[in-house]
């Protein structure tokens, strides 16, 4: 049976003849104990879930003590009596009954991520007349960070233009929006950052009063799914718009500016969240062109939120762009912890941090960031990226959350539980951030099954304990309601990330591709830049001595860190190139020489592409035409660039030394 898919509804799914068993009479009536926005809308998108999904008509009956009851813990206490655990803020209880159903918020959000979370569990067949739950989220702070121009253009997008703009001004179509706050709030997203990469063009103009009333009623799409807004904003704003001579953040009239210039925002978007600054970075303006600091550059905006409750996401991507690739004793990798760690304790207590998950930039195998757990005093979070910049742009597949669960793993060995899990369970990190992948394509993120790299970076962020497998699982079944597809998909989703390590470049070496665009192998194009992202590769070696013989970055973790990475003998195989320079014929773990290893998972990579796309052909009678079409395409084009990695690294690797492939198979010269 073809059973058809609706790319656009995303994990959202018909599940009409589903049973409902034994809840359904309790469905078809929906009680609303409580008025506000939010819980309104709580009650509207369960009805309006059950009655599209599961054909269950559902009228809200206010008032009503039976049924389904949505509303906040105290708020059922307190108008009908009821009993029920607390949880943290945003978290939920849902508690099925022979009488009633309830989902009750201990605040008015957590009662909206209750609906959702009782929805999906109605969907997968996991909601019983003994159901209860108590579920909240990890952490406070859970953000996507969009990078869109005002030209509708989007940096690092590829799932098609803007949500937000066209032609220069604020231009969408309403219902999309809601229906993206509707995603975002299905799996837990409380922050949504708007205006630009670096805060200009959209971010210059989004702070200017002839558009605020725009942004007051983006804010309004998205305050009934408790979303708020962030402001991504230019450190240069106080001369680039204020016309002042200058942006020192110690100038008096400089800190003057922001306080206006936030009250004057505050006016029109009470709740806005606060500010997403990028400063020194990639030749932005930031403190250092007035010899500041960045705890100075970022207190001076903080002071300026902090009446209004606001906070200031401080970016981290600090280092040198410009520096000669004939100084080796220069390493980008350092410079996060070089420029932060000394000013741990002077950043003011609504400024967050926000850590790129490793040294670099999001490449594809590096190492977590030695600044994570070093901070003791001041508020941090975690940068991800969702958009797949450096891992196959939604053309390749490649599951993120594979990926996460290993960062989310790794042990700063900062005393007990010092896992970035534990760190953020435990609440001594603030949240998560990051660069998400939707656009105005029809299935919103370009490659349908990139759709879960979306919903797994949310239910990390609830719950970073969870599994990569038990989210591909989960959002398969929820996305392709057949049993056999959602299995093949599920699989297809596991061995994504395993196989594009493989061909990509080398264990733990980074930026091997093409320069700016960002997509297929260029071994070379970074190697003479000005970036400070390079590998050295000659006849004899690779790679990048980072011990204490070398840059010395691995001194940049705590101790036991620093003798595990600083060891070839002990250091993860798949980092061994991030921390050493070693020579072709180094024996690895399994006996074989690194050049060997190399030639070896290049063609082991390319197969299992062969295979995925297989994989997926199978399916071609179970799916709708469309979305089966469009992933074959997909895996088509994958499959020819995991070709183009397999073949110019091994070709370049073989012209370099002159060793052979000891199983004999096609390299090129």
């Amino acid at each position: 049976m073809i059973r058809k898919i609706m790319e656009y509804d995303c994990w959202f799914q018909c599940r009409v003849g589903v049973p409902l068993a034994p809840c359904a009479q309790l469905l078809s009536s929906v009680g609303l104990l409580e008025q506000s926005s939010i819980l309104e809308n709580a009650a509207a998108e369960l009805s309006a879930l059950l009655t599209k999904n599961f054909a269950v008509l559902s009228l809200r009956a206010e008032g009503k003590d039976t049924g389904t009851l949505i509303g906040t813990i105290p708020g059922l206490k307190a108008r009908l009596g009821l009993e029920l655990p607390p949880t943290k803020p945003d978290g939920f209880v849902i508690k099925v009954s022979d009488t009633r159903i309830i989902i009750a918020g201990q605040d008015e959000a957590g009662a909206l991520y209750g609906v959702y979370r009782f929805f999906a569990l109605l969907s997968l067949g996991k909601i019983s007349a003994k159901t209860e739950i108590i579920d909240a989220p990890a952490t406070p702070f859970r953000s996507l960070t969009h990078w869109d121009n005002i030209s509708g253009d989007v940096v690092r997008g590829y799932a098609g233009k803007s949500l937000f703009y066209k032609n220069g001004r604020v231009d969408y179509d309403k219902q999309r929006l809601i229906d993206y706050a509707r995603l975002l709030a299905s799996i837990g997203i409380n922050r949504l950052a708007i205006g630009g990469i670096s805060g200009s063009g959209a971010g210059q103009a989004l702070i200017t009063e002839p558009m605020l009333p725009d942004v007051a009623r983006l804010a309004d799409l998205f305050r009934p799914f408790g979303v708020k807004l962030l402001l991504n904003v230019k450190f240069s704003a106080p001369y680039a718009l204020g016309k002042l001579p200058t942006a020192d953040p110690l100038n008096p009239a400089v800190a003057a500016w922001w306080k206006e210039r936030a009250d004057l925002i505050y006016r029109y978007i009470p709740d806005l969240a606060g500010f997403v600054v990028k400063a020194d970075s990639e030749m932005e303006p930031g403190p250092f062109d007035y010899g500041r600091n960045h705890a100075e550059g970022a207190n001076v905006l903080a002071a300026a939120l902090a009446p209004h409750g606001g906070e200031v996401v401080w970016r981290c991507f600090v280092y040198n762009c410009a520096q000669d690739w004939r100084d080796q004793s220069i390493d980008r990798a350092r410079s996060a912890y070089d420029i932060f760690k000394s000013l741990d304790g002077t950043f003011a207590d609504n400024v967050l941090l926000q850590i790129k998950s490793g040294p670099y930039d999001f490449q594809v195998l590096e190492p977590v960031s030695p600044l994570f757990g070093a901070l003791n005093k001041t508020r941090y979070t975690l940068e991800l990226q969702v958009t797949q910049e450096y891992t196959g742009q939604q053309i390749d597949l490649c599951y993120l959350p594979y990926n996460w669960e290993q960062i989310l793993g790794f042990d700063t060995r900062y005393g007990p539980r010092s896992t970035l899990r534990e760190l953020l369970i435990d609440g001594k990190m603030s949240g998560v951030g990051a660069i998400p992948n939707v656009g105005l394509d029809h299935n919103w993120t370009g490659h349908t099954l990139a759709q879960a790299n979306l919903y797994g970076y949310g239910r990390l962020c609830w719950d970073p304990s969870l599994s990569a497998e038990l989210i591909a699982r989960e959002w398969s079944a929820l996305t392709f309601a057949d049993a056999s597809v959602a299995d093949t998909v599920s699989e297809l989703l596991l061995r994504s990330y395993p196989a594009y390590e493989k061909y990509n470049a080398p264990f733990g070496v980074c930026f091997m591709v093409t320069p700016a665009e960002h997509y297929g192998p260029n071994i070379e194009g970074y190697e003479f830049s000005p970036w400070g992202t390079y590998h050295r590769a000659d006849r004899f070696a690779i790679g990048i001595d980072r011990t204490d013989s070398g840059t010395g970055y691995v001194s940049q973790y705590a101790p036991e860190n620093a003798t595990l990475f600083g060891d070839p003998a002990t250091c993860p195989e798949q980092l061994i190139l991030f921390f050493h320079r070693l020579r072709y014929n180094y024996v690895m773990h399994n006996g074989k020489t690194l050049l060997q290893n190399i030639y070896n998972t290049h063609f082991d990579g390319y197969d299992e592409v062969q295979q995925m796309l297989e994989l997926w052909k199978r399916l071609k009678d179970q799916l709708d035409e469309h979305t089966y079409s469009s992933v074959l395409a997909r895996f088509e084009r994958q499959l020819a660039n995991a070709r183009e990695w397999r073949d110019q690294i091994n070709t370049y690797f073989w012209r370099k030394t002159g060793i052979a492939d000891d199983k004999g198979r096609k390299i090129y010269e």
